[in-house]
């Protein structure tokens, strides 16, 4: 058998792999800096012709870029009423922006668990979750996969609940045909460098509802408006704006909005390609009984941002941090996504528990996610490969 790196044997490969990676390419950078030498470099039409190609792109009736991902969460959460004494049911293997955003506006975040094989949320746990404090779901779509819409959307219909799609990892996935963004009441994404497309930093949210999409923003600005019809005081005067409730600076500037158009353009072959790498990685590990291959519900057409390794530790020798530390010194490195939110320090300060979710904190402990991204070559993602199975080989009951 051959020796691991970590016990002082030879790598699979030299240089190491990241789990995620932005591509950005000359046209994206010549975006920018045409953009850097015109008249705006925020609030100008970049950003008015990267809305419009979110709702081409989501096929939603309108889009509000800012600032972040996070700020996009929070903005939802703000529109949508969330507030002192609210319930807000939220999944509990995600990114901590998608409860923090609740806890922003004073509601409470109420942690569902996760489906098993699918690792979404779990819509039975949901429907347990609700008491009449329940105002709303923010729902995730978690690796990129799209949420059971269907199941989500008839249980927010029968208790009046918002929908709020935490999409950060799924631009250009698709449920049933309809593109993600198109779907919940609001649907949130980022931008980030390990995303899909990247604005380096940067967020928009979509909406259907022209009253949700008004109020959003005036949100992104301080809560200032030039629209006398939603001034308490309006005037024709050209110069005057007015602040009508406490908003915020959540505004993108031109060069990120810039980068963003440059990147939508290649969304389809950033898709196809991490399907491609996907489909290569299922078929590989499927074959090892030590791994455990995500299951996609039929529904979702997925744009995967991340590429979750699960292990059988039934049929391994080894624990989650052995064989990630192994795996790490194969120079493939790996992630986890994520530890259960209600784990996190702060969140125990808050008096969650552990032991609310069983589903997600059996995850946790079997999960890493490993690299996927656009520009991982055909002999990277087999490098990746070997060095997953020289660890089970190595670790192998």
């Amino acid at each position: 058998m051959e020796k691991l790196a970590i016990f002082g044997g030879t790598p699979v490969r030299e240089t190491p792999i990241a789990y995620g990676k932005q591509c950005v390419e000359q046209d994206d950078i010549d975006a920018v800096v045409e953009t850097l030498r015109s008249d705006f470099i925020t609030c100008g039409p970049k950003v008015d012709a990267l809305e419009e190609k979110l709702c081409e792109v989501t096929g939603a009736r309108y889009a509000v870029v800012v600032s972040n991902g996070t700020a996009a969460l929070h903005l939802a959460a703000l529109a949508a009423g969330f507030g002192e004494g609210d319930e807000v049911i939220v999944s509990s293997v995600t990114f901590a922006a998608s409860s923090n955003c609740v806890l922003y506006c004073g509601a409470k975040p109420v942690f569902a668990d996760i489906r098993p094989d699918t690792y979404n949320i779990d819509p039975e746990s949901i429907e347990k979750l609700i008491t009449p404090r329940t105002k709303g779901i923010v729902a995730v779509d978690f690796t990129g996969q799209a949420v059971e819409h269907d199941a989500i959307r008839e249980i927010c219909k029968k208790h009046n609940l918002i929908l709020i799609e935490d999409a950060a990892h799924a631009i250009g996935t698709k449920y049933k045909g309809r593109p993600v963004g198109s779907i919940a009441d609001m649907t949130c994404f980022s931008f980030h460098p390990v995303k899909t497309v990247t604005s380096g930093e940067g967020g928009a949210i979509t909406t259907n509802d022209e009253q949700l999409y008004h109020r959003l923003m005036r949100l992104r600005t301080h809560g200032i408006t030039r629209n006398p019809e939603e001034m308490v005081h309006p005037t024709d005067a050209l110069w005057y704006n007015e602040q009508v409730e406490l908003g915020y600076n959540y505004r993108m500037t031109e060069f990120q909005a810039a980068l963003l158009l440059s990147q939508l353009k290649k969304l389809p072959k950033f898709s196809a390609r991490r399907k491609e790498i996907v489909e290569k990685y299922d078929k590989a590990f499927s074959e090892m009984p030590e791994i455990f291959v995500q299951r996609e519900i039929p529904e979702s057409d997925t744009t995967r941002h991340l590429y979750i390794l699960r292990l059988n530790l039934d049929k391994l020798t080894c624990d989650r941090r052995q064989f990630f530390d192994a795996l790490y010194a194969e120079n493939t490195r790996p992630q986890v996504h994520y530890l259960p939110v209600y784990w996190h320090s702060y969140y125990e300060k808050l008096g969650y528990q552990k032991g609310i979710c069983p589903n997600a904190e059996k995850y946790y402990e079997e999960v890493m996610s490993i690299p996927l991204y656009y520009s991982l070559t055909d002999a990277d993602t087999d490098d990746v490969i070997r060095a997953v199975k020289k660890v089970v080989e190595y670790y192998r009951k």
